[in-house]
């Protein structure tokens, strides 16, 4: 029987998490060039001074099988921090073992003893594990619809001259 659990990465983690952030872009259908993150950046956000991230690995008999990367994020309306949920990805092999709710789980469990009031993340249109969350209580908010400012379009607003 396999052995399966949730761990906290460390920095001797880098390159495994790198390469799961490689995995998942081919999951998501982007190509390996969209992928920027290096093993520094990881090292400087992830386990350096101004800690931007955390990730969670999930190992099944001690070989890290897929990952969460997550960070703080803030509510006005609740007045507390929350836990965004920015990668969740399971490599193929271990779909169905039931690793992916146990990324969810440890973090529901980050939740509660960090009092957040909320957990979010983005799941794409036609990703199958959409039911799965559905099934465990995650909510899809149509009413909300993702934007995002990318580089160029920071780089041109934040030119902008101030009157």
């Amino acid at each position: 029987m396999s052995r399966i659990h949730v761990r906290s990465a460390g920095p001797e983690d880098a390159a495994v998490i790198v390469q799961l952030v490689r995995e998942l872009a081919i999951y998501e259908r982007e190509p390996l060039s969209a992928v920027k993150i290096s093993e520094a950046d990881v090292l400087r956000d992830g386990f350096g001074v101004e800690r931007r991230f955390e990730v969670l690995l999930a190992e099944r008999d001690q070989v890290v099988e897929g990952f969460a990367l997550i960070f703080p994020n803030y509510s006005t309306w609740e007045g507390r921090a929350g836990i965004y949920i920015e990668d969740l990805f399971v490599r193929e092999q271990a779909r169905g073992l039931g690793l992916g709710r146990l990324l969810l789980t440890a973090i529901a469990r980050l939740a509660l003893e960090r009092g957040c009031r909320r957990v979010d993340l983005n799941v794409l249109d036609w990703n199958p594990t959409r039911a799965f969350y559905h099934r465990i209580g995650i909510h899809h908010l149509s009413a909300w619809l993702p934007y995002r400012m990318g580089p160029d379009a920071i780089t041109r607003l934040a030119a902008d001259a101030v009157e």
